[in-house]
């Protein structure tokens, strides 16, 4: 007859690297959305922490002396997986930023549509640069260099060994920054084109004053704006996939720097 015999510390061990897994993933923007059902995700995250588990270093945690130590602990592995999250975040909020600016620049900033992923109404085109991102970040498998990193971050950061110090969160506010400049690259070509379409406007409602522009301006300026924004797709993804690759740059960043 087999015994199976689980020893406290191991047992904690095991809710770190849990716990650490369920915070990554339930901030990926691909998993944390309320489209994925909670019992995916904590079945995922469980799946994956007992493949990791007999791939931990000798070393990786000592036991909790207490209760007050097992909650700082399990809070420094909640706060990193939210830091790796909201780095992730940060570039899909650009791509989507990207689309909102768009979607005001065309006129369509009354259509909205219901984000599945946060359950709220956000700019149509917004939702369609978030949709085109999502699927790149699939496409390219970028997903599994997430998983890959988690992997890494156990050797790198040991467990409830997360420290917050001040070039952490230098880091975390250049990322921040991150977000508009992401937004301008990918929603220049369009912007421009409709900044110059309104200059065209204005000076023909200047020399022809009996011209009702506002009539034309409106159905011009979204059809200039779909036909540039069909152009630069292919430029789009392809700047998607060289951000995604900076992407895992910065998780491996934001891992070192946390150690």
């Amino acid at each position: 007859m087999t015994t199976l015999t689980i020893s406290l510390a191991q047992l904690q061990l095991f809710l770190f690297v849990f716990v650490r897994v369920a915070a990554i993933l339930m901030t990926l923007p691909v998993f944390s959305g309320n489209a994925v059902p909670t019992q995916f995700k904590i079945g995922m995250a469980m799946a994956v922490s007992m493949v990791l588990f007999p791939l931990l270093p000798p070393m990786a945690a000592p036991a909790a002396a207490g209760p007050v130590a097992l909650a700082l602990g399990l809070f420094r592995e909640v706060a990193l997986g939210a830091a790796i999250g909201l780095a992730v975040k940060i570039f899909f909020a650009g791509v989507q930023l990207a689309g909102q600016t768009v979607g005001y620049q065309m006129g369509m900033a009354i259509a909205n549509v219901m984000d599945p992923a946060t359950s709220v109404q956000v700019p149509i085109l917004a939702q369609f640069n978030n949709l085109i991102a999502v699927l790149i970040f699939l496409i390219i498998n970028a997903h599994h260099w997430f998983i890959r990193a988690l992997a890494e971050s156990f050797g790198r950061i040991p467990l409830a060994g997360f420290n917050m110090g001040p070039a952490f969160f230098d880091h975390l506010i250049r990322l921040s920054s991150e977000m508009f400049v992401v937004a301008v690259k990918v929603g220049a070509p369009v912007i421009v084109a409709l900044l110059l379409t309104s200059v065209a406007l204005g000076l023909v409602a200047r020399t022809v004053p009996q011209m009702n522009i506002f009539m034309v301006a409106m159905p011009l300026k979204i059809i200039i704006g779909l036909v540039f924004m069909g152009i630069c797709l292919p430029h789009m993804v392809s700047f998607l996939r060289q951000l995604f690759h900076h992407l895992y740059n910065s998780v491996l960043a934001i891992m070192t720097l946390a150690a």
